[in-house]
């Protein structure tokens, strides 16, 4: 008896991934690529992305792509469709942090950046990959959100505020996509071992991981870009069908609270 080939979820279909050249994009990448799909490796760094789709082969391609920029964003899409067929998904997995600093402190021009990378750059992605979408049936937009939408976190006001705003675009554009066969949802991950907490997010700042320690909670320990990733596959795929305008968490039980540990009754002996 002969067993059949492995159903991999998104064979014959076309991803794109951005902030794609490190962090949890490459995690994203590699993950996508392996359960079949053709990948577009979208990173404002053309260095990292080119070195990513040599080593994945002729299932990817590299774009220059800073998600601020409509251009980029057009030029990405075309390039998409041009080598593989229009756009099953997006992963809106770019965004950047910022140094903590209070309200007061926060400069401008550090608000306007967070903004204009963690909120218009997702808005500027799914305006342009839902016509090619269209072209092809529907598809499914990833939004990676954070439990900073989720709650509020003091010195991190312009991230805190990106993220929040990120529920809602992703929701109204739910609405507006679903009887197209689009599907928009958010994932929302919790403290995880990248460079995005590890290291500082400008020059003489302490870095998120310093702050943070995971004990108090459910699971004791830092998410992994993995941890990530394959929550992200399951919402873009079709097992996932049901499923729009909703915000899947992925932290640890970070948003719950810390968590009780185990006591015994009087009496009864400790396991």
């Amino acid at each position: 008896m002969t067993r059949g080939r492995a159903v991999r979820r998104f064979e014959n279909r076309t991803v794109l991934v951005t902030g794609a050249g490190g962090g949890m994009g490459v995690s994203h990448v590699r993950a996508f690529h392996g359960e079949g799909a053709a990948v577009v490796i979208g990173d404002r760094n053309p260095e990292r992305g080119a070195r990513l789709a040599a080593e994945l082969g002729e299932r990817a391609l590299s774009v220059t792509l800073d998600v601020r920029d409509e251009e980029q964003w057009a030029a990405a899409v075309a390039a998409a469709e041009e080598r593989f067929g229009p756009v099953s998904v997006l992963v809106n997995n770019a965004g950047v942090a910022q140094a903590a600093a209070t309200v007061e402190h926060t400069e401008p021009a550090d608000w306007r950046r967070l903004l204009e990378v963690n909120l218009t750059g997702q808005y500027l992605g799914i305006r342009a990959v839902t016509p090619s979408m269209r072209r092809g049936g529907g598809g499914a937009v990833v939004n990676i959100a954070s439990t900073m939408g989720n709650t509020a976190t003091p010195y991190f006001a312009a991230y805190t505020a990106s993220k929040w705003a990120l529920r809602g675009l992703t929701r109204t554009a739910a609405l507006e996509l679903g009887r197209d066969g689009i599907r928009v949802n958010s994932v929302h991950p919790g403290a995880v071992a990248t460079a995005f907490i590890t290291e500082p997010a400008a020059p003489g700042a302490a870095p998120i991981a310093d702050a943070y320690t995971p004990e108090p909670f459910a699971v004791p320990r830092v998410g992994e870009p993995g941890d990530v990733t394959r929550l992200t596959l399951f919402v873009a795929s079709d097992d996932a069908a049901y499923a729009t305008g909703s915000e899947f968490v992925v932290d640890g039980g970070l948003l719950l609270g810390p968590a009780l540990k185990y006591a015994p009754a009087p009496g009864e002996e400790a396991a």
